[in-house]
């Protein structure tokens, strides 16, 4: 009886620091269906469901590695400043530094530092500062945070990219889900 009483405190507990620490995030009922098979299959075609025991015979022996690559936000934002120089790429710190990017002839350039706050596609998921340089000979030079729209420009330019390629994603992951005869809910 005294066990029991533990028990159901101490799973209390570890519930209640679980909700806390956000792993529970509660959902907007509109946006699901209230029938189950609906919900099944929904999840099934976005790539969200989990089968068990299927494509046993078709899988490969070795294992399937996604790194950056699997993160929309990252390889859009990699995509958008690709014709720059990059400096420093840290996905495990969510950061990409550019080098300085000019023209030749041009005594300006610039250099641009995206901060990832989120994997999510949002516009506060992006922390992104571009610094000027402008330099009037080679050893006098001043660099400065850019006031003008180009931050805004590539924030916007990145989350439609990203938009387009976790679109991509859904589709290829989309399955066919077929509700077995005979399968009702109560």
């Amino acid at each position: 009886m005294i066990k029991l009483k533990y028990f159901t405190i101490s799973l209390l507990f570890i519930l209640l620091l679980l909700n806390s620490c956000g792993i529970y995030r509660p959902v907007d009922a509109k946006k699901y269906p209230p029938q189950p098979e609906m919900r099944v299959k929904k999840n099934i075609e976005e790539g969200r469901g989990v089968r068990l025991m299927s494509g046993i015979r078709n899988q490969k022996k070795s294992g399937s590695f996604e790194f950056a690559n699997a993160n929309p936000l990252w390889r859009a934002s990699l995509d958008v400043i690709d014709f720059m120089p990059l400096l420093s790429v840290d996905y495990g710190g969510g950061l990409i530094i550019t080098d300085w990017y000019g023209e030749e002839s041009d005594n300006d350039s610039i250099k641009i530092s995206i901060q990832f706050l989120s994997n999510e596609i949002r516009s506060d998921a992006l922390k992104i500062k571009v610094f000027k340089k402008n330099c009037s000979s080679l050893s006098n030079c001043k660099v400065y945070v850019s006031d003008s729209s180009i931050d805004e420009e590539l924030r916007v330019a990145i989350l439609k990219k990203a938009a387009l390629y976790k679109n991509s994603e859904i589709q290829k992951n989309k399955k066919e889900y077929r509700v077995k005869e005979g399968f009702t809910s109560q």
